[in-house]
């Protein structure tokens, strides 16, 4: 009978010193490199598979091209020197623990190689809820403390910054050509409870806010307020609901909205996880098309697999990428036989920590219907996990 406790011990403490060599690899997975000058001016011109391009800490990579002709780069970030970005490199950013900050930090780029740190130029002290006669009423709410997706418009002659959670949700603007304050907020609580808010200006310079996947409403001209009461942008198609069995759903997605005018149509871009559950599958982009804001928008597209909440802009030679970033629960997996590959288990990724572009395919058919799709065979198609037939 000792002799079998004795083994039984022996298996016991090599099982829990297994377990706990194998938690060490998954929380310490070596952080891949960032392609090389090299391989990123190649990759920028062949313009046929991903780049990684920054290695931080970020969620919700947004990238636009300025009016002084550099790309911008912020998201959803750590405040400055948080010593997890080293320590717990693919910590998720969400719940208890979470390494998301209250600042904005910021990075500009001529050729998307070498980025100029900003530094901070916003912070949670800067939104509109701050002030001291919302003090208290803040004080009531959760998420108070950080800073979400933020993303930057030049409209005129100055920078406006949008973000969330709903808590701290701002419309924020600069007084010119630097992202910096002092900050004012045309707006003021207009703009207050918005998820993942987003701007979009139309041909005729209208400006509209986009937010919580989707509503979408008209900015009045001196952006005082909204000058339309929100409308819902919803698919034409549907599909199953795998939360209700028998029941269907046509919603686009539930957060990363953003839109875009294509070939003369309104596209709006969704974000959704594969299997329409949370934190189950790829977190993806999908798109839906409109001959006017108001739609009536037809079926939900496939845009990009691992490109949920990713941000379609253009470089200057006018070749169309998405930002990709890690959202996953376990550190990124192998690209080999991803396309294949059921993902629905858990969170799943092959996105590196950091900021990722992925090459896109955007044209007008000749029956003038729009077509979007990541150009990347890993990012291209849909997985077995998807729950949309596309």
């Amino acid at each position: 009978m000792k002799q079998i406790l004795v083994g039984f011990t022996v298996i016991f403490t090599s099982l829990v010193t297994f377990a706990q060599e194998r938690t060490a690899q998954v929380a310490f997975a070596p952080i891949a490199p960032v392609n090389t000058r090299a391989e990123i001016e190649s990759g920028l011109k062949s313009h046929d598979h991903a780049l990684f391009i920054k290695d931080h800490w970020i969620r919700d990579p947004y990238i636009i091209l300025g009016p002084d002709d550099y790309y911008y780069l912020t998201g959803t970030t750590p405040n400055p020197n948080d010593p997890r970005e080293k320590t717990e490199p693919y910590n998720k950013g969400l719940f208890k623990g979470s390494i998301v900050g209250a600042t904005v930090q910021l990075w500009r780029s001529k050729d998307l190689i070498d980025w100029e740190y900003l530094e901070t130029p916003y912070t949670v002290e800067d939104t509109y809820q701050y002030r001291d006669e919302f003090k208290e009423k803040l004080a009531k709410r959760g998420n108070k403390d950080v800073i979400w997706a933020p993303e930057i418009h030049w409209i005129k002659d100055h920078w406006a910054l949008v973000h969330c959670p709903g808590a701290v949700s701002s419309l924020a603007f600069t007084k010119g050509l630097q992202v910096s304050g002092p900050w004012t907020h045309p707006m003021g609580k207009a703009f207050d409870l918005k998820h993942d808010p987003s701007l979009f200006q139309d041909d005729d310079g209208s400006w509209y806010a986009l937010w919580a996947n989707t509503y979408t409403a008209k900015i009045k001209d001196d952006f005082s307020g909204f000058d339309t009461k929100p409308f819902f942008i919803e698919p034409a198609s549907e599909r199953p609901d795998p939360e209700k069995p028998g029941k269907l759903i046509s919603r686009i997605g539930h957060e990363g909205a953003t839109m875009r005018k294509i070939g003369g149509k309104y596209v709006s871009f969704g974000t959704a996880w594969s299997t329409d559950l949370g934190r189950k599958g790829s977190y993806n982009l999908y798109y839906c098309v409109a001959d006017e804001i108001t739609g009536e928008y037809g079926p939900r597209k496939f845009a990009g697999r691992f490109l949920g909440h990713g941000t379609p802009f253009q470089t200057r030679d006018g070749k169309w990428w998405c930002t990709a970033f890690f959202n996953g629960d376990i550190p990124p997996v192998s690209q080999d036989g991803i396309e294949t590959r059921d993902l629905s288990e858990t969170a799943q990724t092959i996105n590196q920590r950091g900021t990722t572009i992925v090459p896109l395919e955007v044209k007008v058919l000749d029956n003038g219907e729009i077509y979007i799709r990541a150009k990347d065979p890993a990012y291209a198609n849909p997985g077995p996990d998807e729950n949309q037939k596309f």
